[in-house]
């Protein structure tokens, strides 16, 4: 009898265990939206449970993967930035190796992807082209859809309905051009100031959190999700997105940006090969 309560003792705590988010990461508790400022606010969209990471994906983390350093602003604690949406894809996938998971990804560098289609007003930008797709049996990291990175930087089921990711407040929870240098600035948008001011970086989780413990969801650096710039309600419902386009999408505004940028509901998009300073990421984990 005692072996059997010892050995149910132990099942049971294995089971506890495994149900706990990997480290830094947070479990993020599927439902409807109920952030009231939402893009997807009474649209009828459904979330599974997964896991976020707590924090973008920092210098420290990139180079433990990937050996170097692309970063304008370097320090182990920033965000990683100067990355494009496929360094992310590459990331995710050797980093999901590197842990024992099955990458999330399947990618052909060789074969051009015939959805990734040209800008209708500036032309071909991207140069890259990966055929990506999703393998939804992988247990390894991957980018948050832009519903799962809207409805995480919103607060979940545990909603406020903050406009910010965290408050209503810009400076208490984002970093951007105001208060991304070394005074605070004011007036019109002037990017000789914001040079001037040494704008840049900031280290990881110095803002306050959201309702779920989830820092820098609002301004630092730009992050990248896995959608085309398409139809949101298809990008929620449909398993790959929509169907194609010319442009990733971006959320949550950087340290150069203005603050409507880092708005949970803003959304943004650049070609999937581009990068700057301000462009990073945070990954995610099926549950």
């Amino acid at each position: 009898m005692r072996k059997q309560l010892a050995a149910a003792a132990i099942l049971f705590l294995v089971g506890a265990c495994s149900a706990q988010p990997p480290d830094n990461f947070v479990l993020v508790k599927g439902g409807t939206f109920k952030n009231r400022t939402s893009n997807y606010y009474e649209k009828n969209i459904f979330l599974s449970d997964f896991y976020i990471g707590k924090y973008d994906v920092t210098q420290e983390d990139w180079v433990e993967v990937m050996g170097t350093n692309p970063s304008r602003f370097k320090g182990g604690d920033l965000p990683v930035e100067m990355v494009s949406w496929y360094d992310a894809i590459d990331y995710c996938n050797r980093r999901s190796i590197e842990e024992g998971l099955q990458p999330y990804y399947k990618i052909d560098r060789k074969t051009k992807d015939p959805d990734n289609r040209p800008n209708p007003r500036f032309g071909d930008l991207d140069d890259i082209k990966w055929t990506v797709l999703r393998n939804p049996g992988g247990d390894g990291y991957r980018l948050p859809t832009e519903a799962e990175w809207e409805y995480a930087a919103g607060g979940g089921q545990s909603s406020r309905s903050y406009i910010y990711s965290g408050g209503n407040l810009a400076d208490e929870v984002a970093w951007y051009w105001r208060n991304s240098g070394d005074n605070y600035l004011t007036g019109y948008w002037y990017w000789p100031e914001i040079v001037e001011n040494h704008d840049r970086t900031m280290p990881v989780g110095r803002k306050k959190p959201n309702e779920l413990g989830l820092y820098d969801m609002s301004g630092n650096v730009r992050e990248w999700c896995w959608d085309w710039y398409g139809d949101l309600k298809t990008n929620a419902t449909n398993p790959q997105g929509s169907p194609g386009g010319f442009s990733r999408v971006w959320k949550g505004g950087g340290w150069m940006g203005a603050d409507f940028c880092t708005a949970t509901a803003y959304r943004g998009s650049l070609a999937a090969n581009g990068k700057g300073p301000d462009q990073g990421f945070r990954v995610c984990r099926n549950k």
